[in-house]
C-alpha cells in the first residue's frame, strides 16, 4: 500500500455503502472497531496505520440521530489523533440538515450547531447527497461538495419507459429542483399545494397545480419519513385523473408505519437511494432502491486524484 492510495473508513450508520464504494474503487475498507458500553457510551477505534494519509469516512447520522453523530464526530477525533493528514467525511444522509433556520422564536439552528461540531472535531471536507436546503453549505468553512442523485434516479426512470410522464412537486419549496428532473426527463411539471400546521411530519395536499389527467406522475422529493406526504399526493393526483403514480426520493428515512401508508397507497414504486441503510422497519416490496455507490467512489477518486468533480452535478 503507497502513500497515495484511498483509505476508507466506515462507521455504524453505512457499513453496506462503504463496502459498496470501497468495491467500486477496487479497494478494502480500513480496519476498525465500534464498541457500545452498556451506559450507552460509545467507543471508536483506528485499527490500522493512518499516519500521513488522507482518509474518507463514510457515515450516515440517522437511526439513531444522535449516536450516529457522535460516533461521527469520534471517528474524525481518532483518525486526526492517529496523525491522518486529512480528513474527508462522506456523510450520504445529514439528518440535521432539517434544522437550517431560526423560524420561530427561542429555537435552535441544528444544522449549524453541527457543522461547526463537524469542523472543530477536525474535519478538512465533507461530501454529502441532496442537502435538505443547498444554502447549508455555508454553514461551514470547509469545502462541502453537495451531489445530486437526480442523474441516478433519472436513470433508473427511464430505463421503466413509463409513458405520458409528468413529474410532481409535492410542494412549491420543491418546484425548482423538481424542474430539473422534468428538465433531465423531458416532461412537463406539476406542484402539489401543501400546508403543514405542525411538527409532526404530517402535511395535506390541498390541490395539484398542472395537468396530470391520462398521465404517468413521478411524485419527486428530497426525503420521506412518514411517507405520509407521498401517500396523500399521490391519491389526489388518482382523484385528478392521473393513470399511475410513481415516486423518487433521494432519501429514504421510512419511520415506523411507514411501510403501511406506502402499502396503502396508490403509488406503485418508491425508488429511493441507499443513502440510508438503519431504518427500523423492513422495506416494502414497492420500494426499490438505487445505489449512490459509484456517485460517491468517482466524487472520492477524482478528490484523491486533485481532479475536478463538476462533471458528477447535473446541468
Amino acid at each position: 500500500m503507497t502513500a497515495d492510495d484511498i483509505l476508507i473508513f466506515g462507521g455504524s450508520g453505512s457499513p453496506k455503502l462503504t463496502r459498496k464504494i470501497c468495491e467500486y474503487l477496487h479497494v478494502q475498507p480500513g480496519a476498525r472497531e465500534v464498541l457500545r458500553f452498556s451506559e450507552g457510551n460509545l467507543f471508536v477505534r483506528v485499527q490500522e496505520n493512518v499516519r500521513g494519509r488522507r482518509v474518507y469516512l463514510v457515515q450516515s447520522t440517522v437511526f439513531p440521530a444522535n449516536d450516529h453523530f457522535m460516533e461521527l464526530l469520534f471517528w474524525i477525533d481518532a483518525l486526526k489523533r492517529a496523525s491522518a493528514e486529512s480528513v474527508t467525511v462522506v456523510m450520504p444522509y445529514f439528518s440535521y440538515a432539517k434544522g437550517d433556520k431560526k423560524d420561530e422564536p427561542r429555537v435552535s439552528i441544528r444544522a449549524r450547531v453541527c457543522a461547526d461540531t463537524i469542523e472543530v472535531a477536525g474535519a478538512d471536507r465533507v461530501i454529502t447527497l441532496d442537502l435538505h436546503a443547498p444554502q447549508i453549505q455555508g454553514f461551514f468553512h470547509i469545502p462541502v461538495d453537495d451531489l445530486y442523485a437526480l442523474p441516478v434516479l433519472c436513470e433508473a426512470i427511464v430505463r421503466k419507459q413509463l409513458p405520458d410522464l409528468v413529474v410532481v412537486s409535492p410542494d412549491t419549496g420543491f418546484a425548482k429542483q423538481a424542474r430539473k428532473y422534468a428538465s433531465f426527463l423531458g416532461t412537463s411539471i406539476a406542484i402539489a399545494d401543501k400546508q403543514r400546521k405542525a411538527h409532526d411530519e404530517r402535511a395535506e395536499i390541498l390541490e395539484i397545480i398542472g395537468k396530470v389527467e391520462g398521465k404517468t406522475a413521478l411524485i419527486v422529493d428530497d426525503f420521506t419519513i412518514s411517507a405520509g406526504t407521498l401517500a396523500d399526493a399521490a391519491e389526489k393526483l388518482v382523484e385528478r385523473g392521473a393513470k399511475a403514480v410513481y415516486a423518487a426520493v433521494s432519501h429514504g428515512v421510512f419511520s415506523e408505519r411507514s411501510m403501511e401508508r406506502l402499502d396503502r397507497s396508490p403509488i406503485h414504486r418508491l425508488l429511493v437511494t441507499d443513502s440510508i441503510e438503519t431504518q427500523p422497519v423492513a422495506l416494502s416490496p414497492k420500494v426499490e432502491v438505487v445505489s449512490v455507490a459509484p456517485l460517491f467512489g468517482e466524487a472520492i477518486r477524482r478528490i484523491h486524484n486533485r481532479e475536478s468533480i463538476s462533471v458528477l452535478f447535473p446541468a
